[in-house]
């Protein structure tokens, strides 16, 4: 079954972006493509259990197998060997983006303690979107009693348009809660 975020798109979200844009071929019209969500995990890498815990994190929150990256060449000035273990991602596409994005709008950004919304400066210049959390704690799957140390992640929202207005609109219009614009006159 689609998810709900994924139906209000095709049902509501696509049509709007049509019209507002001005856009002749359907094939043109803005969509999510993939989600992406990293942990640096500068911190772990001399502890492999502190990283297997990142990583299952991480998957518990995506819903699918968190992959761990290693180094492809040392450097020297951040203490870093070829094959070390740098980080933590996993790429989500499809139903499990929009469960993803779902989760995120209305279940793990309402908790954020002090929230004004997400920043409207993590355009790329292509219409990719990209933006931090502080903690993972946020999330509903996260059990605080298994999490060994708290970390952030980056999460980036790619989309298939490369203006950053027409990324803008479509992240609105799914329900990314933007900090207001400011009205400078």
């Amino acid at each position: 079954m689609a998810s709900r975020l994924k139906i209000r798109y095709r049902e509501e979200i696509k049509p709007q972006l049509k019209e507002e844009l001005e856009i002749a071929n359907a094939m043109l019209i803005p969509a999510v493509e993939k989600v992406v969500i990293s942990v640096g995990t500068g911190f772990a890498m001399k502890d492999k259990k502190l990283l297997d815990n990142v990583a299952e994190t991480i998957s518990a929150i995506a819903g699918q197998k968190a992959l761990v990256i290693e180094a492809k060449k040392s450097v020297a000035g951040f203490k870093v060997r070829e094959g070390m273990s740098t980080g933590v991602k996993v790429t989500l596409r499809d139903e499990n983006m929009y469960e993803f994005l779902d989760k995120l709008i209305n279940v793990a950004l309402p908790r954020v303690k002090d929230f004004r919304g997400i920043p409207r400066n993590g355009f790329d210049g292509r219409g990719n979107y990209n933006f931090g959390l502080t903690e993972q704690l946020i999330f509903p799957e996260v059990k605080y009693d298994d999490i060994m140390q708290i970390h952030g992640m980056n999460i980036t929202v790619v989309t298939t348009t490369n203006s950053d207005k027409e990324a803008l609109s479509l992240l609105e219009k799914i329900g990314l809660p933007f900090t207001k614009a400011r009205n400078n006159g």
